[in-house]
């Protein structure tokens, strides 16, 4: 199988045309409920989030929402969560717990919002406690990676029993901006740090980051989105049949054992 054109996937991961969230849930579930708040603080618009059906199943479905235009962008704060946003998407989680729904999660993000607010209301301790209360959750769990997964802001809703990437997505501890601008304190070495990040899904695959990878049309899916949502909503629909077999001992152990073996890791 030929390599990866790494540039080229993360332009295309990157597109303003790919996909919001908000179209992925139209596209893959019915009847869906929009849920509002963290009961805290405010609506993290960046985060969409509520119940739905897929096929005869009632799920939670949280996604991080980017837009299409700047418009829509600065609405969504561009698709980077601030803490509100997390403690919203765990508020769903943990009544999705209560009444015994699943769980899945759209990721695409280039990370958690970056600015002083944000620090101020908490933002690693909003990510620290959904990596810790999801590793918890009884009910199953899927997070499917569809643009870009950036840092500890999508790791906030990939703590998963299944986490799957879309064939032109990208999932990496940093942009490779931020990684060249830290290892050799020069941004324009991006295409260099991108291409020994090992942040594409054949590489994640190989890695055991990511469980499965989803095909997408020539180009991406903004070129024929029901391509890549038809054969998505039939595999979430198995796997949920799956981990739904799995009594809760051992669905819980066995997310335990995904997360443990990331430590064996020994090449970057």
């Amino acid at each position: 199988m030929p390599k990866p054109n790494v540039e080229q996937i993360i332009k295309t991961a990157r597109k303003l045309s790919r996909p919001t969230g908000q179209q992925l849930i139209a596209a893959l579930f019915t009847d869906f409920i929009e849920l509002h708040g963290d009961r805290s603080y405010k609506d993290d618009r960046a985060i969409v989030g509520g119940i739905a059906m897929l096929g005869g199943l009632p799920v939670t479905v949280i996604s991080i929402q980017r837009g299409q235009t700047l418009e829509e962008n600065l609405l969504r704060s561009f698709g980077s969560p601030h803490p509100e946003g997390y403690r919203k998407a765990l508020r769903l989680m943990k009544q999705a717990e209560k009444f015994g729904r699943p769980v899945i999660t759209l990721i695409n993000t280039a990370g958690a919002y970056c600015g002083v607010g944000a620090e101020e209301r908490g933002q690693g301790e909003a990510i620290a406690r959904n990596l810790f209360e999801m590793a918890g959750l009884t009910v199953p769990v899927i997070a499917v990676l569809c643009g870009e997964g950036g840092s500890g802001g999508a790791l906030a809703l990939a703590v998963a029993d299944s986490v799957w990437i879309l064939a032109n997505a990208i999932y990496s501890i940093l942009s490779p901006e931020g990684f060249a601008s830290i290892l050799w304190k020069d941004s324009t070495r991006a295409d260099e740090a991108a291409r020994i990040m090992k942040l594409t899904a054949p590489d994640l695959l190989a890695l055991g980051v990511v469980d499965k990878i989803i095909p997408e049309a020539d180009g991406g899916m903004q070129n024929d989105l029901a391509k890549t949502t038809e054969p998505l909503k039939t595999m979430l629909t198995e796997e949920l049949v799956r981990l739904s077999a799995m009594n809760t001992h051992e669905m819980l152990q066995a997310r335990y054992e995904r997360f443990r073996k990331y430590g064996e890791f020994t090449e970057l």
